[in-house]
């Protein structure tokens, strides 16, 4: 809501308890601030007005309420509205969250002379104890790059800079590229994209694949062998968490117009050392190691975050906001998949990460939420800032693990509205890595952390 016109006299304001973390406000504002506000409106309406047969200005003030009464009543109701809730927010010091809601604002009617009542209900931050750090114990795994794990890199750049061969008929791992129009049971239509691509499921997917940001379990058998000009139907369940609330658990019908299939031939890694002027495929070999030993420094950190996050939520007691719960999917999307580009995944991975993530339970969403409300709370009380050369440095990685230029990911990052979870996950990391350094870190190896992780998961679980 915008605020609007600054009222003089004081609203009549009740706030009481709406359900967790809910409150709701009863606003009346006096029939005096409702009158003037409708005959400041209509003046500033005849002044403005060129009416037929009158000069501008001079048109009668009956003809102008006859003319454009209902638009400026409804435009004064709106005006009026925001401002009172504003005020009512700032005066009572809620912590909203979210926007503000009512079943009942659109039916009440503004009268000249009559005071206006109505009344919204908005989520406000929960009030919580922020979790004593006593205890806190964090392991720190030690990394050691492979050469197994320099290979399976190689391969993965190698693929990245492949060729792309046109096929008559798709086999496991090949792109399909082509129009696809996700609809509902109704009919209604949720996306239409031409120029979508859609990877036949590689063999350890086990048939599962990826679809218009939707995982399908059985894909290839749904997808079956297609060639260019065929239709194919996909059927499949909406995610309990897709960021579209009409989506979540609706029953989907995709088409899927095949316009050209792919297979992507790998580049030769001697002739990328060439090309990146390496010297040999021996030199490039170890700038690859190098990178990713560079890249380990950052998985260390990641895990570690990992672990005070789940200490931070564990150790937090609050009664959440329900509608901001189910919004919070969108959120929680938003920052996996900030976090998946700046591990260097490349964006069909992304993508078919995120598919998967918008199947998981609530109880994530949850947990996403409590850990953001007391991280929020501990980067107020650490005075955790981020400047633009923190968002800067955090792309140019991003862009490096990712092999793009830098420029270009942030033109791609602002184009799709990202730049403010790069913030946001900034301000988390930084907050997550002052917890760490109140807590005590200790070194484990890889293999023993990767066993304790698994230990914990299947207990979870």
């Amino acid at each position: 809501m915008a605020a609007g016109a600054t009222q003089t006299r004081p609203n009549t304001v009740k706030v009481s308890d709406a359900g967790p973390s809910r409150k709701k406000l009863e606003i009346q504002i006096p029939a005096e601030s409702v009158s003037e506000k409708l005959n400041e409106s209509l003046e500033t309406l005849r002044v403005e007005a060129a009416l037929p047969g009158f000069r501008r200005g001079k048109a009668p003030m009956e003809l102008i309420r006859k003319r454009f009464g209902g638009e400026v009543k409804r435009e004064a109701k709106n005006q009026l509205v925001a401002g009172a809730y504003q005020r009512a927010v700032e005066d009572h010091k809620l912590k909203v969250v979210g926007d503000p809601f009512s079943q009942s604002l659109p039916g009440v009617e503004i009268e000249e002379g009559k005071a206006l009542a109505f009344e919204v209900e908005v989520e406000v931050m929960p009030e919580f104890e922020v979790p004593s750090l006593d205890g806190l114990e964090v392991k720190r795994p030690t990394l050691v790059i492979s050469d197994d794990m320099v290979s399976k890199e190689l391969d993965r750049l190698c693929l990245m800079e492949g060729a792309l061969e046109e096929r008559d008929e798709p086999q496991a791992g090949d792109y399909l590229t082509g129009h696809g129009i996700m609809k509902g049971p109704d009919g209604k239509e949720f996306y239409n994209i031409n120029g979508a691509v859609v990877q036949v499921p590689t063999r350890d997917k086990k048939g599962q694949g990826m679809i218009l940001g939707v995982m399908v379990d059985d894909l290839e058998k749904q997808l079956g062998k297609p060639r260019a000009g065929d239709m194919v139907t996909i059927k499949s369940s909406g995610p309990a968490q897709h960021e579209v609330e009409a989506i979540r658990g609706t029953a989907l019908t995709i088409t899927f117009q095949v316009n050209r299939i792919d297979r992507i031939i790998p580049a030769k890694a001697g002739d990328l050392a060439a090309r990146y002027g390496m010297g040999g495929e021996g030199a490039f070999r170890e700038a690859v190691k190098g990178r990713m030993e560079q890249r380990v420094q950052g998985q260390q950190q990641t895990v570690m975050r990992q672990q005070a996050a789940r200490f931070l939520v564990d150790h937090a007691t609050m009664d959440l906001p329900e509608r901001l719960t189910a919004q919070q999917a969108a959120r929680f999307l938003e920052r996996a998949r900030a976090d998946m580009m700046h591990r260097g995944l490349d964006q069909m991975q992304i993508e078919e990460n995120v598919a998967k993530l918008r199947g998981g339970s609530v109880g994530a969403a949850v947990r996403d939420l409590k850990l953001l409300f007391v991280l929020n709370r501990l980067a107020e009380e650490f005075k955790v800032s981020v400047d633009e050369g923190e968002i800067n440095g955090y792309i140019a990685r991003m862009a490096f693990d990712r092999g793009e230029r830098p420029e270009k990911l942030r033109q791609t990052l602002i184009q799709t509205n990202q730049v403010g979870a790069i913030w946001q996950a900034i301000r988390e990391h930084k907050t997550l890595d002052a917890v760490i350094g109140r807590g005590r870190v200790t070194e484990v190896s890889a293999e023993e952390w990767e066993r304790q992780a698994k230990a914990f998961e299947a207990s979870a679980g």
